[in-house]
């Protein structure tokens, strides 16, 4: 069994997964001073049993790594995560200023595609894999090339953004796209391996930005679709999907058993049409459950 939880913390990002190994992954983090003590409280509580654990940031945006000071100092990180970059700003928040401490330091990982490391996704006598693998950046692509020059620069961030899979052994797969847009996804759709996945959080918050394109749709055929918290006038509800919204549903957490993932929200009015009715009670307000597919259905 493995949970994954995406934080509700406005338009920024956080997600965690403890694993059915003896590993424990954050992803971004949005946190302020009125979420972040029962934020990171809750980390705590979930990470204590596990022997390895891991920011992963998938980009330099402040709505992916705001309050990283809160987190590391309650919670310190000793394996940071990111796509290697020399990212400037006009303003060095607080935030920015650790962001850059850890990206500098001999905590960080660079990750891109294909990456391997110990516990990430190779597995020894000491422990098993988190299942993680980095499906993007190819740091030799040209548009990725293009892309880093312009964070380095200062003028935008968000195409150096990684691509982030999580697999449950015979179980259920989640992907993460940070905040991708959409040009840029249809320019390297021939350069990044996309496979069937359960559940794909949509790039950008769900923006219109950052709409999933058709082509890699195609390919990923998700279960799924959860849909961040950008403002309704800007989101892309991918019609045709079964989709959550967070923005009514609040957290959500996907308990993954089995081939199935049973889904929980933090809004206990949030009702769920389309998903099987299993009745779980795991975690409160349950809304329903889905059964992996491991064939296309397309």
């Amino acid at each position: 069994m493995s949970v994954i939880k995406s934080y509700s913390v406005g338009a920024g990002d956080m997600f965690y997964i403890r694993h059915n190994s003896d590993n424990f992954t954050i992803i971004d983090c949005d946190l302020s001073q009125e979420n972040s003590e029962r934020i990171i409280s809750e980390l705590k509580s979930e990470s204590n049993a596990k022997g390895i654990s891991r920011f992963i940031c998938t980009h330099p945006d402040e709505d992916h790594f705001g309050g990283l000071e809160l987190l590391d100092d309650e919670l310190p990180i000793s394996n940071f995560y990111v796509v290697k970059n020399q990212a400037i700003k006009d303003n060095d928040t607080t935030s920015f200023k650790r962001y850059c401490e850890l990206r500098d330091s001999s905590k960080a990982y660079y990750i891109y595609k294909g990456c391997t490391r110990r516990w990430m996704n190779q597995a020894n006598d000491e422990r098993g894999a988190s299942g993680i693998s980095v499906l993007w950046p190819d740091t030799s692509n040209e548009h990725f090339v293009e892309a880093l020059a312009a964070c380095d620069a200062g003028e935008s961030y968000n195409n150096t953004s990684a691509v982030i899979r999580y697999e449950l052994e015979n179980g259920a797969s989640v992907m993460w796209l940070g905040d991708l847009e959409t040009e840029f996804m249809e320019k390297i759709t021939d350069s990044i391996k996309l496979e069937k996945t359960t559940i794909v959080f949509a790039a950008h918050h769900g923006r219109f930005s950052g709409k999933i394109p058709d082509s890699w749709l195609e390919k990923l055929d998700p279960q799924i679709i959860v849909i961040g918290e950008a403002p309704s006038r800007h989101l892309h509800y991918y019609t045709g999907y079964k989709k959550i919204t967070q923005n009514k549903a609040g957290d959500v957490i996907m308990d993954c058993v089995g081939n199935k993932v049973h889904f929980y929200v933090s809004d206990e009015n949030y009702r769920h049409r389309y998903l099987d009715q299993e009745n779980m009670s795991e975690y409160p307000n349950y809304i329903g459950s889905l059964t992996v597919e491991t064939e296309y259905t397309l």
